[in-house]
């Protein structure tokens, strides 16, 4: 089995098997046909019923090549550049959530993804839960909906946030979804 400190590296998903969406397995990469030690389990959209990819398949893109997979949809900010979508698109471990996952964007780069949060998780992180805040402004939430809605946040059941942080200047950003 390969070991943990060698997993490809991935700048916009810093701790995949942290956040669960590799793990260790015995399974054969659909991509490669090798049992490399890990798999990954987040979402695959493609074509075809793809149930294992290792992350070296999804690393250099040989994966999303062949069968034309996306790992998550990415809904960039105008005058994102294309590699960036490529690359979080295509050559990035995705994480599944509640409802359609999504990529978060900040100073004109995709954001590091890290992970699934609850409001323990959050407690003190003001950038995060002013995110959190703004997107249930949009939906004309009163701040005692907020508040309580933030309390009720749990990283494993519903409602999640999902924490990133961004590449450039560090600040947290999370948005949360449920059932």
């Amino acid at each position: 089995m390969t070991d943990h400190a060698e997993l490809p590296v991935f700048v916009y998903h810093p701790d995949p098997m942290g956040t669960g969406s590799i793990r260790a397995s015995d399974q054969t990469c659909a991509a490669c046909s090798q049992r490399r030690g890990f798999i990954y389990t987040g979402p695959i959209y493609c074509e075809e019923d793809v149930e294992a990819l290792c992350p070296w398949c999804i690393a250099d893109g040989s994966a999303a090549e062949r069968f034309g997979a996306l790992y998550c949809d990415v809904f960039a900010p105008p005058g994102t550049d294309d590699t960036v979508v490529d690359a979080i698109a295509k050559r990035t471990p995705g994480f599944s959530g509640w409802q359609q996952e999504r990529w978060l964007f900040h100073c004109g780069d995709g954001a590091a993804f890290l992970g699934p949060a609850g409001a323990r998780e959050l407690r003190g992180d003001e950038p995060a839960l002013s995110s959190l805040r703004a997107e249930l402004r949009t939906h004309r939430w009163t701040d005692d909906q907020i508040d309580g809605y933030l309390k009720a946040l749990d990283r494993v059941g519903q409602p999640t946030a999902y924490l990133f942080e961004c590449r450039s200047c560090g600040t947290h950003l999370a948005y949360s979804d449920f059932t």
